[in-house]
């Protein structure tokens, strides 16, 4: 057989000996496990409860902000971009009848029974007056945020839980968490 033919079949033969079916033999062993190699990429802070802020984004009386509404109704919440987050009574004006707050705060004319409490962008939380329509809408349709979930756009995140609301400015990590029975100056993830 010539060198040029025999280098043909056995081409040939490699390319059959390829692309023929592979037999596994399982010996019971455990494969060796290999490493991934950790990302240099950042992480930040990982919230498996994260919701899409977009479907949030609305404006309000020209204020643009992520609004949303607690499950029972009772309140509305708003996170207004680089300026603050916070909640108050869906009714508006209605002060906040909340263990801990303060019986009055500074509102535009003078001393008043708090309506919302927030916390402001580089700020401490606490209680305050917002005139109609503060952290609710006019107009419009606003979404629920179910219990367990977290909004988080612009700088802020809020969480709705049974146990209560609780909003913080993710650059200070300053914060507020409130229901009925009471209010405490910090934030509370939704436990994971």
């Amino acid at each position: 057989m010539s060198g040029r033919r025999y280098a043909v079949c056995v081409m040939i033969a490699g390319l059959t000996v390829a692309c023929a079916p592979s037999v596994v033999v399982n010996t019971g062993e455990t494969p060796p496990r290999t490493q991934t190699p950790a990302s240099s990429e950042p992480t930040g802070r990982v919230d498996p409860n994260l919701v899409d802020a977009h479907a949030y984004y609305m404006t309000s009386d020209g204020m643009k902000g992520y609004y949303f509404t607690t499950p029972s109704g009772k309140w509305s919440c708003a996170i207004l971009p680089r300026s603050q987050a916070g909640c108050q009574a869906a009714s508006g004006s209605q002060t906040m009848s909340i263990p801990g707050a303060p019986d009055k705060v500074q509102g535009p004319n003078g001393p008043v029974a708090p309506n919302a409490i927030a916390v402001n962008d580089g700020g401490d939380p606490g209680f305050t007056w917002l005139n109609r329509p503060g952290f609710s809408v006019k107009t419009g349709k606003v979404l629920v945020l179910d219990f367990g979930k977290t909004l988080a756009a612009a700088g802020f995140r809020c969480n709705v839980q049974e146990a209560g609301i609780s909003c913080e400015d993710e650059t200070t990590q300053k914060g507020f968490a409130f229901s009925a029975t009471g209010y405490v100056p910090h934030y509370t993830p939704v436990p994971g």
